[in-house]
Order: structure tokens, then C-alpha cells, then sequence
């Protein structure tokens, strides 16, 4: 078995007044080490091949929730990304998934000043909504 990217236990429907705003996943970034937020470029999510536009998630980390445009300008270190640690993404998607087997795509996109060019990670699986 590979490394374990979607923690298995965590995908599911979201509910705001008793509607299904979207649904929500939990995944590790691909990366070496903890990093800021404004170090993420791009987070692309396809699900039974749909991709979700940008402005539909919102990613929360260390109990706060961003948009992907706002990670952009995170660098308080409260709301560092750990090694190790998921982070919970949510899909707005009016209605969530319907109940059964799904498959999600992402693909990470990181940038570190450091380097002279960003990383991308592709990560997959196929998960069931109960």
C-alpha cells in the first residue's frame, strides 16, 4: 500500500441551514517539510471527472478557512501547513455528492521561494460518500 495523501474517514457532504452546500476531503500537502500558505499556488480538484473552478474551495488549516486567493497572502506562521498533518478542503457544490463510490483528482501546486521553479504533486483515489 502507498502512502495514505486523503485520509479515508473524512470525505463528505457539508451542511449549512440544513442545506448541502458542497462536500469536503482531507489531505496531506506534498512537500518535504511544514510551509507557509502563501508558499501554495493552486490547488486543481477534479471529481468523476469535473474539474472545480478555483473560487469553489476553500482550504482550512489550524482551524481557519481561506479562499485560494487568500492563502496567497498567509505568512503568520499560526496558520503554517505541518508536515505530516491534513488539511480540510471543501468543494462548494449546491446538493454535495450524491451517496456512493466517487474518484477525485488533485493536483498541488506549490512554490518555495527558494526554488527556481514550483512543484506540482498529483495525487488520486476513489472514495465513497455514505
Amino acid at each position: 500500500m502507498g502512502k495514505v495523501i486523503y485520509n479515508p474517514d473524512a470525505f463528505q457532504n457539508v451542511y449549512q441551514n440544513d442545506e448541502c452546500i458542497g462536500f469536503s476531503f482531507e489531505f496531506k500537502l506534498q512537500y518535504y517539510r511544514g510551509i507557509t500558505l502563501s508558499i501554495i499556488r493552486n490547488f486543481d480538484v477534479t471529481i468523476d471527472g469535473t474539474s472545480i473552478p478555483r473560487e469553489n474551495l476553500r482550504v482550512t488549516v489550524n482551524g481557519e478557512t481561506f479562499t485560494m486567493d487568500e492563502m496567497r497572502t498567509v505568512i503568520d506562521p499560526a496558520y503554517r501547513w505541518e508536515f505530516g498533518e491534513y488539511g480540510k478542503v471543501t468543494v462548494l457544490m449546491p446538493g454535495g455528492l450524491a451517496p456512493g463510490e466517487h474518484h477525485i483528482h488533485t493536483k498541488q501546486v506549490i512554490a518555495p521561494s527558494y526554488m527556481p521553479y514550483q512543484i506540482e504533486a498529483n495525487c488520486e483515489t476513489t472514495f465513497t460518500i455514505a
